[in-house]
């Protein structure tokens, strides 16, 4: 009896299971019906009005063919932005595996632009790696900036990234004893959290420290900078990504939190200015410096992208009339191929100067005017590998950030979904379920790890290179590849300005 009752139930289920079957066919062949005759009759798209259905699948497979790529297709160095062998050593770096490699590189040392290192015939004994010496950023403040770590946290904002995101950032960079700049979006609770030191960043909206008319907001900047935390203030005249074009957050970002923090209305898309309003020349930028410097005690310095150093010059020049006191404490130059903000391909790709040929324009030029020990220079623009940021050194930045470097330290994948709002990392998403993917205590130990093993990788260099300190290496350590696939040294490529040696950084 129990074997024919089960018998019977087993057949209920399998006609059940057939009847959905037919009815999941016929809802199929509807649909197949109607978006036939849809993609027949429409007359945007010439591909689907000639082979209809069927070429839907292009478009899949072309939206596929951006995450596939990377993993069955592509090899280890020749993806962009970043190819698999840099996010590699990224990944290592940040749980603090060995980064050691056999059987030789795979990298093309013949490659034009490919920079390389001069190591000594007679390198000191030992590991020898010394901590670097805190550096002095802005002593005519009254607070003046004392910061050793050369490699630090570029400008990302809460909004753009997530609140977990901000907190392992600012976690990990308590811990390595690094700076984190806020980003143009307003200081929030989160950068506060780990206790690390903070660079507030003014943005053209002048989101956080703004009036209801977008003007600076002097009680509220003052309020910012009373947080310990806060050590220096940035203007942000352009970043990388989208030279003369202001900032943009979706209104799937602009959470009740978000628009609070930054004094703008909830869920509407949060369009800065190309510029700042107060800011249309070299004269009304320092005077734009030396206000918030008075008014906060903090060293001010700007962010730029560069079209020319004519307006540097003319800044300069405007300095030694005004006293030296009047300079920018520093100066943060921003390589076009930045690329953390949402931007139009035409900018990202066609506008302004590459940081290998910007970082040591702005270099000789404040040495030609003297300039270069009162203003330090911070550049940011794909720095995320230890010889990236040990090139930069030797061609004169004072400071290397890194946004994108940290991002993928967080466990960013390159899914390029940072403006979408549908990040699978948790990374620059604020829907909460995509969120709990991103633990805090997990990815702050990454971000502390990546910061301390890029500084101590580029202690090996320069170690090599026979110097002691980092910043002690200048252009005679680098060679850069010509198109004739041999090297010259960077001080040939890019030769020191006459000046007095005391000039030189």
């Amino acid at each position: 009896m129990q074997s024919t009752g089960f018998a019977h139930w087993l057949v209920v289920l399998v006609e059940l299971f057939a009847a959905a079957f037919v009815l999941l066919l016929a809802l199929v062949a509807v649909l197949v019906l109607v978006t036939w005759v849809a993609d027949r009759n429409q007359t945007a798209n010439s591909v689907l009005r000639n082979f209809p259905v069927v070429g839907h699948f292009r478009y899949g497979f072309l939206r596929l063919g951006e995450f596939f790529r990377q993993y069955l297709f592509a090899s280890d160095r020749e993806e962009l932005p970043f190819n698999r062998a840099e996010r590699v050593w990224v990944y290592r770096a940040a749980k603090n595996a060995e980064n050691t490699n056999a059987f030789g590189s795979t990298r093309d040392l013949r490659g034009e632009g490919v920079p390389f290192f001069v190591n000594a015939a007679f390198p000191a004994l030992g590991d020898h790696h010394v901590k670097p010496k805190p550096l002095r950023i802005g002593p005519y403040a009254r607070e003046p900036y004392d910061h050793a770590a050369f490699f630090n946290i570029s400008a990302m904002s809460f909004g753009a990234l997530s609140a977990p995101a901000v907190r392992a950032l600012s976690n990990g960079a308590a811990k390595a004893g690094i700076w984190l700049d806020t980003g143009e979006g307003g200081l929030a609770p989160y950068h506060l959290e780990g206790g690390c030191d903070i660079v507030f960043e003014i943005g053209t909206a002048k989101y956080g420290v703004r009036t209801s008319e977008g003007r600076l907001d002097d009680d509220k900047l003052k309020a910012v900078c009373a947080h310990r935390q806060v050590k220096m203030v940035s203007i942000k005249l352009g970043q990388g990504a989208k030279p003369g074009m202001g900032g943009l957050l979706p209104a799937a970002k602009v959470t009740a939190e978000i628009a609070a923090i930054r004094g703008i209305p909830v869920g509407q898309d949060s369009q800065s200015p190309n510029r700042h309003l107060d800011i249309g020349n070299v004269r009304e930028l320092l005077d734009a410096i030396a206000h918030i410097r008075d008014l906060t005690g903090k060293p001010v310095g700007f962010k730029a992208v560069f079209g020319s150093m004519a307006w540097i010059d003319q800044l300069c020049d405007e300095v030694h009339r005004r006293g030296i006191e009047s300079a920018p404490d520093f100066i943060i130059v921003d390589g076009s191929e930045g690329g953390t903000g949402a931007a139009p391909q035409t900018l990202m790709e066609g506008v302004g100067l590459p940081l290998h040929e910007a970082l040591p324009e702005l270099v000789n030029t404040l040495m030609t005017h003297r300039l270069r020990q009162r203003i330090r220079v911070i550049c940011s623009g794909k720095c995320i590998t230890a010889y990236d940021v040990a090139w930069a050194l030797s061609v004169g930045a004072d400071f290397v950030n890194s946004a994108r470097g940290f991002m993928l330290a967080l466990g960013c994948i390159q899914s390029l979904q940072c403006n979408r709002n549908t990040c699978p990392t948790g990374i620059t998403t604020q829907n909460p379920k995509l969120q709990r993917g991103l633990v805090v205590a997990d990815k702050s130990e990454k971000v502390y790890h990546y910061a301390r093993n890029v500084m101590h990788e580029v202690g090996i260099i320069a170690h090599s290179c026979g110097v002691e300190d980092p910043r002690q290496l200048d252009r005679s350590h680098c060679r850069v590849v010509g198109d004739d696939g041999l090297s010259i040294p960077l001080e040939k490529l890019f030769p020191y300005p006459k000046v007095p040696e005391e000039s030189r950084p």
